[in-house]
């Protein structure tokens, strides 16, 4: 990634931040200033810039406690790549780590409760598959944490597991309200 689409990012998971990048070489000169006064949701409606969205409104779900915070936002599309893109304290994991895979876990068995409370899935049925319920699926999950833990040099994947718990209790609640009030599905 160049160095301007991490400004971005930055600016982007941290809501009402400027970021002004200066370029002052002869040949290249340029300023760019990054602000973004929704933060990760902006950042969803970017990523599906080019997608027909399937709701007009990206979700987003935010909860702290003693020493970590969680910023979530996501969004369904047309489409049929999953695009989940994890980050902790600013640094993207690229291979995941403890926060998606709450988020993924919680997502499909809310999903499933839902599907089988409304109908949807009969008692013989089997339940919907993590992967096709994420289809089309662009999010953004952001932890922040007292003290990071990270495997591997490269800090690709976040292994802290008080992230799993915060993300699994938030989704879960957040999405069975929301199917609980919406006649979406």
């Amino acid at each position: 990634r160049t160095v301007t689409e991490r400004l971005q990012t930055i600016a982007f998971l941290n809501r009402d931040l400027e970021v002004v990048f200066v370029d002052e070489r002869a040949d290249k000169k340029q300023k760019i200033t990054y602000q973004y006064k929704g933060g990760i949701i902006d950042f969803v409606k970017h990523l599906n810039a080019s997608r027909e969205a399937l709701f007009n409104k990206v979700a987003n779900y935010e909860a702290s406690e003693a020493d970590q915070t969680l910023d979530i936002a996501l969004q369904w599309n047309t489409g049929y790549y999953e695009g989940i893109y994890g980050y902790a304290n600013g640094i993207s994991t690229v291979e995941g780590g403890m926060h998606v895979e709450g988020f993924k876990t919680a997502l499909t068995s809310v999903l499933n409760k839902y599907a089988r409370a409304s109908g949807g899935l009969k008692e013989k049925d089997e339940n919907l598959l993590g992967e096709d319920i994420r289809e089309g699926l662009t999010a953004i999950v952001a932890v922040k944490l007292r003290e990071p833990q990270f495997e591997g040099q490269t800090k690709e994947v976040l292994g802290t597991a008080a992230a799993t718990r915060i993300v699994s209790a938030v989704v879960a609640d957040k999405m069975k309200e929301y199917f609980n009030t919406s006649k979406r599905i």
